[in-house]
């Protein structure tokens, strides 16, 4: 049987469940999930295997209007992944249905995707009665010419199956890009990196997650087999430091904690896990801290 290999990009407003989606297709946890919108920063590439096909999943950022140098990289991001992808998947969620976030976005479709297919795939299907469903998915097929329609729940794994066999059908014959092993294109110092921005995003309240980033320093593989894995987490304003060194350290400890655990998870092995936090109040508008982060920095602010 001839070996199938492309690429699948996810795209939707934030918080549609695209991360959760692509752990879900790949059967591993290779993008951070949180309960706050615009979590997903560049674009994190999961590798799923299917029968003879290989689908490597672009899981990019939420596109909503972009108000800061940040957001606008995001929103970059994420529609660059479109264009090079041989499929685009428009995931949305049934309880918000058609926003006008969801309408920008197939205005942006219209003028984007040229001869790359578009499918549609309504996310938290289990939280909708099927009238509504129904109704929904009519009206999405009006407003936009998609070649397919799924109703998934990324959640609970609902439809998932039979989206991802379709999938598999229409990428194109070729060799696959990845070894059959391999879950993520992620270097391993990003991911770690992103396991405790995840924590800190869990555990911070309102806009001080967006103002911080997570990047490793230092990755020290040790005789024993564990790894040393020192972080720094810039901050923009003096007053983030300690909000997130908490009092005693309490906050920065559990984070820390919460981290390890995971990274030990993934990785198979013992981790120590150093963080510091370091004010940086010009990071939002330096070159090097996007380039750390995968995204475009673009001038002019």
């Amino acid at each position: 049987m001839p070996t199938r290999a492309g690429f699948v990009a996810l795209i939707g407003e934030p918080n549609a469940g695209k991360s959760t989606l692509l752990n879900r297709m790949v059967g591993a946890k290779v993008s951070i999930v949180t309960h706050k919108v615009q979590t997903t920063r560049t674009r994190i590439r999961g590798v799923a295997m299917e029968g003879s096909s290989q689908i490597i999943f672009v899981d990019t950022p939420g596109l909503f209007r972009p108000r800061r140098r940040l957001d606008r990289a995001m929103v970059a991001a994420a529609w660059s992944g479109a264009a090079d992808a041989d499929v685009v998947v428009l995931l949305i969620e049934a309880q918000r249905g058609l926003t006008e976030g969801g309408q920008m976005i197939l205005d942006g479709l219209a003028g984007r995707t040229g001869q790359t297919r578009v499918v549609l795939a309504i996310n938290k299907i289990d939280c909708v009665a099927a009238p509504l469903l129904l109704n929904l998915t009519e009206r999405m097929n009006a407003a936009f010419g998609f070649e397919k329609t799924f109703m998934i729940s990324a959640r609970n794994g609902s439809g998932v199956k039979d989206m991802r066999q379709w999938l598999a059908g229409v990428m194109p014959q070729g060799p696959w890009f990845y070894p059959e092993d391999q879950s993520t294109d992620l270097p391993m110092r990003m991911f770690a990196a992103e396991m405790t921005r995840e924590k800190l995003t869990l555990r911070l309240h309102q806009e001080l997650p967006y103002q911080l980033t997570v990047e490793t320093e230092a990755w020290e593989e040790r005789k024993d087999s564990s790894v040393r894995i020192e972080q720094i987490i810039y901050v923009a304003r003096d007053g983030h430091k300690g909000i997130v060194l908490g009092r005693k350290g309490e906050t920065i400890k559990a984070i820390s904690q919460a981290a390890r655990i995971e990274m030990e998870t993934i990785l198979g092995r013992k981790v120590h896990l150093f963080l510091q936090v370091k004010l940086r109040p010009g990071w939002l508008n330096e070159a090097e801290r996007y380039s750390r982060m995968g995204l475009k920095f673009k001038d002019g602010g």
